[in-house]
């Protein structure tokens, strides 16, 4: 079981810089980011742009890996994209991962001045954008014509510095998304059943949760892959457990026991924000942080 932390870009780097160093001291394997133009309750304040401050990241520490969770099509393009990823690749001495999603309907989709797409044409764009995104890191020259997403000519070289590329950490729960993990993925991103935050019970979660890995697996069978190849990741705080676990180092040891039963490896637990969604006891998360993996054995 590995434990991560997500660290949302609301902070001058002035600031912010000094929780991603001590995200490195603390030990967490990975420290994520989200990628969006803005997000829910925290649109009406700072917000700044996930990659460069990944950049930035990259530069101020030296072991722990780095991410977005997640990337997706609403406001990126393969081709810069891809461009951008393995420049990262290379500041950071390969340390990547790249967490990638559909995306939703929320700010991102309308953003840029379009309508928000149907939930079918979110699925085909996904689809394109991340079987092109899978060569333009890892080949030198890519032409590519699809219905959403097109190359001509597009280099990438000298390419990542991990090979053949940077790992994708592919957030998906319905049948197309789950392929896509099972095909292109070293990883595999949920945060549970949506349907169970406001009134289901922490016991119906696990359930689907497995039924989620079920599916999973009978998608990587499909594809010619074990299930075990790929690493599993819970995004926490959108289950109905929601910040309970961070209460205490043993609410956390028991959530992280359950779930690692059910095949999860990595955890990642929001960097505690006062005043929001995310509120928790610093002291607490950062006692949970450097003693509880010890005590899950």
């Amino acid at each position: 079981m590995r434990l991560s932390t997500v660290i949302l870009p609301i902070h001058r780097w002035s600031e912010g810089q000094k929780t991603w160093r001590r995200a490195e001291d603390l030990g967490f394997h990975a420290a994520y980011t989200y990628d969006h133009l803005s997000w829910r309750t925290f649109r009406d304040g700072p917000w700044f742009g996930a990659l460069p401050t990944l950049t930035a990241a990259a530069t101020a520490t030296e072991r722990i890996r780095l991410g977005t969770l997640v990337t997706s099509p609403n406001f990126r393009h393969p081709v810069t994209l891809a461009k951008e990823l393995m420049s990262l690749d290379d500041i950071s001495d390969g340390r990547i991962t790249l967490g990638i999603g559909a995306g939703g309907s929320g700010f991102d989709a309308t953003a840029l001045g379009q309508e928000p797409w149907s939930p079918k044409e979110r699925a085909d764009r996904f689809g394109e954008f991340v079987a092109l995104l899978d060569r333009l890191l890892t080949e030198e020259a890519v032409t590519e014509g699809g219905t959403y997403y097109a190359a001509d000519e597009a280099r990438n070289i000298p390419g990542c510095v991990q090979r053949p590329r940077l790992p994708f950490a592919v957030a998906a729960t319905g049948p197309r998304g789950l392929k896509l993990a099972a095909r292109y993925g070293q990883a595999w991103v949920t945060t549970g059943d949506p349907k169970l935050f406001d009134e289901g019970t922490p016991e119906q979660s696990v359930a689907a949760l497995a039924a989620q890995i079920e599916k999973l697996g009978k998608a990587c069978a499909e594809t010619g892959r074990e299930v075990t190849e790929l690493d599993k990741v819970l995004l926490t705080g959108f289950t109905p457990d929601r910040s309970r676990p961070l209460e205490s180092v043993d609410a956390f040891v028991d959530f992280a026991g359950r779930h690692r039963e059910l095949g999860f490896t990595e955890i990642v637990i929001h960097w505690p924000i006062p005043d929001s969604d995310f509120a928790a006891d610093q002291a607490v998360f950062e006692r949970i942080a450097t003693e509880s993996l010890a005590q899950l054995g």
